[in-house]
């Protein structure tokens, strides 16, 4: 029989998420890498809420205050449940398309 969906959601994120994509992946894909600058950066493209917004919380947690956070993220809903949490939260975050349907948002990390 399939495990059950979690049909709890975050800030109104509609999609449902099973116990199993709760699990933080150990993809090189999702692991923060350093970028341009010292900045560190994260592909989020193609995950789903809410981890894509637990991850990039992960992220900065692992940062210094003060220092930047590059997230490349799918656009519309992820954009904006990330966007929403993270300034809710206290940090800056800046917004930049990249091409149709993918964004890049630049977070510093505050405290």
């Amino acid at each position: 029989m399939p495990a059950a969906k979690n049909t709890r959601t975050r800030a109104g994120c509609s999609a449902a998420c099973s116990a199993e994509d709760l699990r933080l992946s150990t993809s090189s894909a999702h692991q923060p890498s350093p970028g341009a600058a010292g900045e560190t950066s994260l592909d989020l493209r193609g995950t789903p809420c809410p981890l894509n917004y637990i991850r990039s919380k992960l992220a900065l947690e692992k940062l210094e205050s003060g220092a930047w956070l590059q997230v490349e993220l799918d656009a519309g809903e992820p954009e904006h449940m990330v966007m929403a949490g993270l300034r809710d939260a206290g940090h800056r975050v800046e917004r930049e398309p990249l091409q149709p349907g993918i964004v890049r948002l630049r977070i510093r990390r505050d405290g």
